[in-house]
């Protein structure tokens, strides 16, 4: 079923972060020794829900953002290691409560944890672990720091609640749909990126360029996430493909394709997303009407311009290995391969 994404675009080699995983070895394995160890509580039940997420596979992208950006402006503390290891948990944590919204039964392969211990066990670890991604940001000591990221959470949770009022609403723009996902992913990602050249006490420029770039990397990361949707793999996607649309979920795909259908297939739509109507022969029809009118291939489109913007924003910057890493990983966002 379905089609198979061709995001290499004349590229002759697969995207990497390589690079990136390099230059940040190191750090991360201190993040991950204070992941375990952050994760840690008397209370049985919140270690197994932390560790089952955890350690599942995620490439954590975002703390390594942190790092290289932190390298990059020649910090040589120890506070980068914690930020980073505050915006991974600020991630575990939306993933808990996301997929409790979502209903979702699978992530990176596995059982969701709600599934496991219920909806009420991940909400509550979730909410763990933001508490003590905040404990770390305090000992960092950056006031800065510690106003972009809690910002950050708060945008987060409005990008929730806005997808959460838009959801199964057909008539949902383009600009309302970037607008959710400005707030719900691409806010994590720029502050991922800004809090590194913050506590490296870089000048504003360089501060609003790694802000900048972090912001279009993750509408970029969104939008990729939407097409792969729809003709992707489990495995590269991180959960079941399709469950945006059995969710009923008016992604950049469905909004487009809907827009440019037919009466007959606007109906289609509608008893799809709005009446629930999605078994697997809906959704063959749904990626067979994305394909005809070009949805999936220009939802790439648009993630390749934010790419484009997050590569813009780096121009400006002194070339080092970092700046080099950070422009790899547009094109690996991007080019997700199925």
């Amino acid at each position: 079923m379905g089609v198979v994404l061709n995001l290499e675009q004349g590229k002759r080699e697969p995207a990497t972060i390589q690079a990136l995983l390099d230059m940040t070895a190191a750090d991360m394995g201190r993040v991950n020794k204070l992941i375990l160890s952050k994760a840690g509580s008397d209370v049985e039940m919140i270690p197994e829900v932390a560790n089952h997420l955890i350690s599942s596979g995620g490439k954590r992208l975002r703390p390594m953002l942190t790092l290289a950006a932190a390298q990059m402006f020649g910090y040589s503390g120890e506070n980068h290691v914690k930020l980073a290891t505050s915006v991974e948990f600020m991630h575990t944590a939306t993933l808990l409560h996301d997929d409790v919204v979502d209903e979702s039964d699978l992530r990176r392969g596995k059982k969701t944890a709600r599934t496991i211990w219920g909806n009420q066990a991940s909400v509550l670890v979730g909410d763990f672990l933001l508490g003590q991604a905040f404990r770390m940001m305090v000992e960092v000591g950056s006031l800065e720091a510690l106003d972009i990221l809690s910002a950050a959470a708060s945008i987060i949770a409005e990008g929730e609640v806005m997808q959460l009022a838009a959801a199964k609403n057909l008539d949902t723009t383009e600009d309302e749909h970037f607008a959710v996902i400005k707030a719900k992913t691409a806010a994590l990602f720029s502050a991922a990126a800004e809090v590194g050249p913050v506590i490296a006490n870089a000048s504003k420029n360089d501060r609003a360029a790694l802000r900048s770039y972090g912001t279009n990397l993750g509408l970029a990361f969104q939008l990729i996430d939407d097409a792969l949707d729809y003709g992707g793999s489990s495995k590269d996607l991180g959960k079941n493909t399709g469950d945006d649309f059995r969710e009923g979920k008016v992604t950049l795909p469905v909004i487009l394709a809907y827009r440019r259908g037919t009466s007959d297939e606007r109906a289609f739509w509608k008893s799809a997303i709005e009446d629930g109507n999605t078994d697997e022969a809906a959704l063959e029809r749904a990626t067979g009407l994305m394909t005809r009118h070009g949805a999936i291939a220009d939802t790439i489109g648009r993630a390749s311009h934010f790419g484009e913007i997050a590569r813009d924003a780096l121009a400006p910057l002194a070339a080092t290995p970092q700046k080099s890493a950070l422009i790899e990983v547009i094109d690996f966002c991007i080019r997700r391969v199925v």
